[in-house]
């Protein structure tokens, strides 16, 4: 049970975070449909800090540096490089969306196939390969943090071998961004005007709302939260590794958001419930469900009848299913903002 906790949590952080970062850039008023390739473009920032701060011996440098502690600095400097970088790809979008007034959803798309043709351009220039690695050792040698290294190498209950024994501070960090941000968004003034911005900008700029900065507000906060996301995807799911593919968690955030209303609470609760599906899709030969040691869903795979439709491609797929179905008895009660997807004209009343 605590494997399935763990690995749950693992892949539910990055949808959460990812999908509150489409609801910042919604709430403004833009459908940010580019949040997969802005991912891609994140993961691949985070991963090649790393890789450069490897190669260039930075870690040696620092006093410490052999103590587990710096790495988790590292680690954060790496989601922050990512998350800034994410801003700056998502600004291509706010321009085309705002200055252009260009059709944001095909603006969205066309990022997303910008991003992993950018991606494996330069993996190719510098590791001359389809995939950017750590430039030594691997994401759970260098950032996973163990009972051991906290002090609790004798301790063995629920608790820690969940929370605190094989797991990344990032995981940790993102849920407290997470709620930061819910607040940011729901309870200070500039989020009520961000979100005035999405329902009816007219009525804001009779305010004296400026309309275009808020904006461009919420596309650099769901810039920055979706390059984050695609880091920590990185680091936790694929042992930091840069391919220019992030398994279509983008768009899983995309429902994620949608099925939880743009509301943050809701979206947690999303998250976690497509992050145990995807949890089971990844390692359904490996998940012990009541602890009696029996792998149970890998069992069946291997049942000459069950196995013709509970087979691995099955459970790779069930992530995706799930979304659909999801969304198809939801989405009719979903209420996006009101102005959302519309260019804004000060003209218009």
């Amino acid at each position: 049970m605590s494997y399935l906790i763990q690995q749950t949590l693992i892949y539910a952080i990055p949808l959460m975070i990812v999908a509150l970062a489409g609801v910042f850039a919604e709430r403004s008023g833009i459908i940010n449909l580019a949040l997969e390739g802005i991912m891609i473009f994140g993961a691949f920032i985070g991963v090649l800090f790393v890789h450069v701060c490897q190669k260039l011996g930075v870690f040696q440098l620092l006093p410490g540096a052999a103590n587990w502690g710096a790495m988790q600095l590292f680690e954060i400097l790496g989601m922050v490089a990512a998350g800034i970088l994410g801003s700056l790809f998502a600004l291509l979008l706010g321009f085309a969306a705002i200055n252009l007034k260009a059709d944001q959803t095909i603006s969205g798309t066309a990022l997303n196939m910008l991003a992993p043709a950018i991606v494996l351009f330069f993996v190719r220039i510098i590791a001359n390969q389809e995939e950017l690695r750590l430039y030594k050792g691997d994401a759970a040698e260098w950032f996973m943090i163990k009972k051991a290294m906290l002090g609790l190498g004798e301790k063995d209950g629920f608790i820690v071998n969940t929370f605190l024994n094989k797991v990344y501070l990032a995981t940790y960090l993102c849920i407290i961004i997470f709620i930061i941000c819910s607040i940011v968004l729901y309870k200070t003034r500039f989020g009520l005007r961000l979100r005035s911005c999405g329902e009816n900008p007219q009525a804001a700029d009779s305010l004296g709302i400026n309309v275009v900065k808020m904006r461009y507000s919420g596309i650099i906060f769901s810039g920055f939260l979706a390059g984050m996301g695609g880091f920590v995807y990185a680091l936790t799911t694929s042992n930091c590794m840069s391919n220019g593919d992030v398994a279509g968690f983008g768009f899983l955030a995309l429902a994620v958001m949608i099925f939880g209303n743009w509301k943050p609470l809701n979206i947690a609760l999303a998250a976690l419930l497509f992050g145990m599906f995807k949890c089971l899709a990844a390692g359904y030969s490996s998940i012990d469900i009541n602890g009696d040691g029996v792998k149970l869903l890998y069992e069946l795979s291997k049942d000459p009848t069950w196995g013709k439709v509970l087979n691995p491609n099955f459970y790779r797929m069930l992530p995706y299913l799930i979304s659909l179905l999801v969304l198809a008895f939801t989405s009719k009660k979903s209420r996006a903002p009101k102005a959302e997807g519309i260019p804004y004209d000060k003209g218009m009343r």
